[in-house]
């Protein structure tokens, strides 16, 4: 077994892997080879002798006490203390007493059964430090290459090391992509698959990729001088943000729309064309409902434990609905309450002058 041993930390090396992995690896295939050559029923042990660097393998048998049934029933497990004391006549009950098994005339057989076995183990701890890796990542941004899209409509991506799936349902309406396309994306999930092994799905859809898209092109919400409290997003439609600051001289959402839009326009863009609505966060809720229902003008609202009804005048709401229910539904999304319009007879002003009569009203608008 000299020959395998010698072999450990170039596998190691050619695969990236750690010297203990390798190790670890290379003595599993082995005690899974001797189960298959020696017999299922017999527990095994491999052994690598730091200072010889030989690997080897040995039986192992519990010494119990001479009357002990399980010797009779469970021969090649149980050895009985005076059988033992033959061997070694230092041992004692409960000692592992071990016998080592030659490795040198096992055959091709038992060598092709090896090869196998340390393929399958060295494959195995390959795709978990992968694994483990893509676990990490869930929910940041990575970037890869189209390399196919089956007749689904899902679309692999060559991430690095790994192929990577972007499902039609994670993928935003209307974007289609070919082989050759540079796609950024989010990890949503990792997992190992019986059958298909390790599998990485990622997102173009979710709320965390719009987050994790804004923090690249703004350095304040990388920097963490703004926050993002909440997204939501209907992909490829619209979507709102709801954002704070630590800094007051910052304005949240000045600093994330950039100038003359440039930096909210460049995400967009990367969500095929997505329109987002930038809202500043408040600890408040009627004044971040309120927000959230922009751009119409609410008169006042009312908590009842998670459901929030709005009173706004008539020709404000079909504004607080949007297109196809698009704005209740995201002001909902983002904020978490479950809204109500109640519609009131008074007709909003669009007169920048004017004020609201409401003066509750005014607080949920713009502060105190």
């Amino acid at each position: 077994m000299e020959k395998i041993v010698d072999i450990i930390e170039s596998i190691a090396h050619e695969k990236g892997l750690k010297i203990e992995d390798a190790k670890e690896a290379v003595s599993t295939a082995l005690i899974k080879t001797a189960k298959r050559v020696f017999g299922q029923e017999y527990e095994y042990i491999a052994n690598l002798d730091e200072n010889t660097k030989q690997l080897s393998l040995f039986q192992k048998v519990q010494v119990v006490a001479d009357d002990d049934e399980r010797v009779k029933k469970e021969s090649e497990k149980y050895i009985s203390l005076t059988q033992a004391k033959e061997v070694d006549p230092n041992v004692d009950i409960d000692d592992d007493l071990t016998y080592e098994l030659s490795l040198d005339n096992l055959g091709r057989t038992a060598a092709a059964i090896l090869y196998k076995e340390l393929e399958f183990h060295i494959n195995r701890v390959l795709e978990n430090n992968i694994f483990q890796r893509y676990k990490n990542q869930v929910g940041k941004i990575v970037t890869g290459t189209v390399t196919s899209v089956d007749s689904d409509e899902n679309t692999y991506i060559e991430i690095n090391e790994v192929r990577a799936i972007l499902p039609k349902k994670n993928r935003i309406k209307g974007e289609k992509f070919q082989v050759g396309d540079v796609v950024k994306s989010v990890v949503r999930k990792a997992f190992i698959d019986k059958k298909m092994g390790l599998q990485i799905e990622l997102s173009r859809t979710s709320p965390k990729f719009l987050e994790k898209m804004l923090e690249l092109e703004v350095p304040e919400i990388k920097d963490e001088i703004v926050i993002i409290h909440n997204s939501a997003r209907i992909p490829g439609e619209r979507a709102k943000v709801a954002l704070s600051t630590i800094s007051p001289s910052v304005d949240p959402v000045g600093a994330t729309v950039g100038t003359k839009g440039v930096r909210i326009n460049a995400v967009s863009s990367e969500l095929n064309g997505e329109n987002i609505d930038c809202i500043e966060y408040s600890t408040t809720p009627e004044k971040f409902l309120s927000r959230a229902l922009s751009p119409a003008l609410i008169s006042g609202v009312k908590i009842e434990d998670k459901k929030a009804i709005i009173s706004l005048p008539s020709d404000q709401k079909s504004k607080a609905i949007g297109k196809s229910g698009i704005n209740i539904r995201l002001a909902s999304m983002l904020t978490g309450y479950e809204i109500e319009l109640n519609e009131t007879s008074k007709v909003a002003s669009t007169d920048n002058n004017s004020s609201i009569s409401n003066p509750d009203a005014l607080k949920a608008l713009f502060g105190d």
